[in-house]
């Protein structure tokens, strides 16, 4: 089966696989914006853009459900860009290539070597085909699709009052079917950065690049607690063990690509005495064995290789390059804390997710996510003191609030009530880690009753990511009955 457009339901498949030809990564938005403009004009809606570059789109309801309470659905248009090593591909100029796949749990859309964008891609054409739909029963309805959700939620925190009429809103950015969600983490970046100093190599040495791979990655809140490992964290190890036993001295170390999606990948290049390589090689052959034997039931591809590039002129000296790996080898990361209130949900987490050599500094960024303010103020605490007793300057930005649950919400008592009418059976009412808008629409519109669901997506934020088949209809026929459920205005 070549196309998506024969999967159910045929509408929504067709609109995801438009958008998967219109490159739409995060801060690189602008011609899935166009896109999603010209299409709703076409269709004859009312449609605006906000100063930040939100998109708010509004249909009349159906004939008889004028009175019902206003209902905003809500997903955000950008990607998180994220591509194997060995795969070709400029997010900024080159389509995505979803493909379906059979297994043993079902049909699965996954995609070439890269991320595919089901995160929120699903929940925004679900938006889409609702709007273009003749045949959905609804009250008045307005879609509104944010900027930049993904790389630091511009939107959600530009997003102004007065743009918006309704009451409810119902976010798509959910991941798992059977679930529907009334809270979620807040967070927030911290960033520490290094003086590096540097100092001529010495004579009788050979240079080297080390890199790590074959890691799954995934999202540093939906996968925090997977055990999937992460590769900033375990090069580091190595390359801090190496250091005590070898005369190794780097000279440029880099690893991850976003701060919310656990490392991949990482690479370090240093050089090292010609006596030492014997030993250093037979060491790294240890450590990659040992690597498969403990991880490989999660990790099963981990690949680390060695090459010897062009000589290097200069390294690191010892003082830096040894507070530099001790401060990383320090640095908290994974689940810190389970809840207490929820059985089995993360309260408070850390993705040390990028470390890069910029010129002469490095700097080291994470992404703490807490489901309570103390818990995300205690993680910031303990990273804090880590790298400035290393010598580290150190900075966080992006705080953005948890969504607190409402237990006496309306909308979640339709989503659960209408769930269990569909399908016979009791969703999950769940808080989820992962951080969504929810919290920080808050601000602007205090009065929203909020919920959220969708399909099953696993790994997101990877390139392992895929978006199972089956559940996108259920979800589909979720949301299509939760609207003709609406109450009507008191």
């Amino acid at each position: 089966m070549s196309s998506l457009s024969q999967l159910q339901p045929t509408h929504l498949w067709q609109l995801f696989e438009k958008i998967c030809s219109i490159p739409h990564p995060s801060k690189h938005e602008q011609k899935i914006s166009a896109w999603i403009q010209s299409w709703a004009t076409e269709q004859g809606l009312a449609v605006k853009e906000d100063t930040v570059g939100n998109i708010f789109i509004k249909k009349p309801a159906t004939a008889g459900m004028e009175n019902c309470q206003g209902v905003i659905l809500q997903a955000h248009m950008d990607m998180v860009p994220q591509k194997n090593a060995d795969t070709e591909h400029d997010f900024l100029t080159d389509p995505i290539k979803p493909y379906i796949i059979d297994e043993t749990d079902g049909q699965w859309v996954t995609a070439e070597g890269t991320t595919l964008g089901a995160d929120n891609g699903i929940g925004l054409c679900s938006a889409l085909a609702v709007l273009a739909s003749t045949d959905v029963a609804h009250g008045p309805l307005e879609v509104l699709v944010t900027i930049d959700e993904e790389a630091g939620m511009t939107g959600a925190f530009g997003l102004e009052a007065g743009w918006l009429d309704g009451d409810i809103l119902i976010n798509t950015d959910s991941e798992q079917e059977g679930e529907v969600y009334m809270g979620c983490a807040g967070g927030i970046d911290a960033e520490a950065t290094f003086k590096l100093n540097f100092e001529d190599v010495a004579e009788n040495v050979t240079s080297f690049n080390l890199s790590l791979s074959g890691l799954k990655g995934g999202h540093s809140g939906v996968d925090i607690h997977t055990g999937r490992a992460n590769a900033n964290k375990l090069l580091v190890r190595f390359l801090l063990a190496a250091s005590q036993q070898f005369s190794l001295r780097l000279t440029e170390l880099n690893g991850g690509s976003l701060r919310n999606a656990i490392p991949r990948e990482a690479d370090a290049s240093f050089v090292i005495d010609n006596t030492d390589i014997a030993a250093f090689k037979t060491s790294l052959a240890d450590y990659v064995a040992t690597l498969r034997a403990t991880l490989g039931s999660v990790e099963t591809d981990i690949e680390m290789l060695l090459i010897s590039p062009e000589t290097f002129e200069e390294c690191w000296t010892k003082e830096t390059q040894t507070a530099i790996l001790h401060a990383l080898n320090a640095c908290s990361n994974g689940v810190l804390r389970m809840s207490d209130d929820i059985e089995g949900i993360v309260e408070t987490s850390l993705n040390l997710g990028v470390i890069r050599t910029k010129g002469r500094k490095f700097v080291a960024m994470s992404l703490i996510r807490s489901l309570h303010d103390d818990g995300r103020m205690m993680a910031e605490s303990m990273v804090q003191s880590v790298f400035e007793l290393a010598g580290a300057t150190f900075a966080v930005s992006g705080a953005y609030p948890g969504w607190k649950p409402d237990t006496s919400s309306n909308i979640m008592k339709t989503v659960r009530d209408t769930y269990q009418q569909l399908f016979d059976k009791v969703p999950e009412i769940m808080v989820i880690h992962a951080g969504l808008e929810c919290g920080l629409f808050k601000t602007a519109y205090p009065h929203w009753d909020m919920v959220s669901f969708g399909p099953t997506i696993k790994f997101p934020h990877s390139p392992d990511e895929k978006v199972n088949v089956a559940t996108v209809d259920l979800y589909w026929q979720l949301l299509v009955a939760v609207l003709k459920n609406i109450p009507q205005k008191v």
